[in-house]
């Protein structure tokens, strides 16, 4: 029997060569398994950050005002058991400032929130590690590949620990949100995630027998960088609520683009990057603007170049999902985002985000 290995470390075990043609069922192909198994890691991750969108938008982020990664799975089961966490809450100034007179029932909508984000993870950890070992004692998993996955392994652990120094910047007195900073750093880190596990599933399809894609260059992977750069600018829009503030488009406050005393009011000027509602929200608008442009150069050049390739169709479908995530930024912007609205443009980015990925993986897999 003849086993050989993929370039990416993934084996691939074939039928003894003996048998006759006739005889010869399909090859075992354990990156198909494999691939599978990531791409569903990365749909999970999508599901994760949705939830911790919905976790923001409903104020429930602050909940639960311990980490405990283990115990913290079992929720309250008796009604003294959720009067204890509600009476941990009632400490924190989230409530003092904002929430003062909930009532238990209003407690456990916005807990149920936050145990189910934080449940979600642990449910991710079990997803990730358990098939990997399985995966590796078979020796379907080996070299390169294995590495880069325990990599990720621990970039997902590094993110657990994110999650909960930024829960607790807002258990800080005086705080009634996370530090929106911590908040853009968090939603950064699961981006990045999601990337790795999009790029390496990307990366593990055979495509040796399709035609080269000539003339791409960098592009794709500067698209990536773009976009990965807008996520994080619209964590710091999230974290600051900046999206609450000048809803109307295309023009702020009746300025295409506002005045510096406006963009920089806060002392020192560099927090402004990161306080000033007025320029946390401008440069999110700025660089989807370059996005787009990007996104719409890039396809325009790919039809000129290749027309009909699949390089070109990828490039023109990553422009249109691109102008529809602008446009439904824009309509959050304008209904003052409503849930549905802040979740779907959330979401959405994370498909923008993993077509770039798979564009710039296939355009160097060959």
């Amino acid at each position: 029997m003849a086993v050989a290995a993929s370039p990416d470390g993934v084996s691939l075990t074939r039928l003894p060569e003996s048998q006759s043609p006739e005889s010869q069922s399909p090859p075992v192909r354990s990156p198909t398994l494999v691939r599978t198994w990531i791409y569903a890691l990365a749909a999970l991750v999508v599901l994760m950050i949705a939830v911790g969108g919905a976790t923001r938008l409903t104020g429930s982020g602050l909940s639960i005002t311990e980490w405990k990664p283990v115990t913290g799975a079992i929720p309250p089961l008796t009604e003294q058991a959720w009067q204890a966490e509600f009476e941990k809450y009632q400490q924190i100034s989230q409530y003092e400032l904002v929430n003062k007179g909930m009532t238990l029932s209003e407690f456990k909508f916005i807990y149920g929130w936050e145990w189910g984000h934080r449940q979600l993870g642990r449910l991710i950890g079990l997803v990730f590690f358990v098939p990997l070992v399985w995966f590796w004692l078979r020796g379907t998993i080996k070299g390169r590949l294995a590495l880069t996955l325990l990599g990720i392994g621990a970039l997902g652990g590094l993110q657990g620990a994110i999650g909960w120094i930024m829960v607790a910047s807002g258990l800080e007195p005086g705080m009634t949100a996370v530090a929106p900073i911590k908040l853009a750093l968090h939603l950064t880190v699961a981006s990045l995630i999601l990337v790795c596990l999009v790029w390496v599933a990307a990366g593990l399809k055979d495509r040796s027998a399709l035609p080269a894609e000539k003339g791409i260059g960098f592009a794709p992977r500067i698209l990536v960088l773009l976009v990965l750069a807008q996520i994080a600018l619209g964590g710091l829009v999230a974290g600051s609520k900046a999206g609450y503030t000048y809803n109307t488009w295309p023009l702020m406050d009746g300025s295409l683009i506002p005045p510096p005393s406006a963009l920089f009011s806060v002392k020192p000027w560099i927090e402004n990057f990161v306080d000033n509602v007025v320029l946390v929200q401008f440069n999110h608008r700025m660089l989807a603007y370059l996005v787009v442009a990007f996104a719409l150069w890039h396809a325009w050049s790919l039809r000129r170049q290749a027309p009909g390739s699949g390089a070109a169709r990828r490039a023109t479908g990553i422009a249109g999902l691109a102008l529809a995530q602008m446009a439904l930024g824009i309509a959050t912007l304008l209904l003052v985002v409503p849930l549905w609205a802040g979740l779907a443009h959330q979401v959405f980015a994370m498909a923008v985000l993993a077509m770039t990925v798979v564009h710039a993986r296939v355009s160097v897999v060959r």
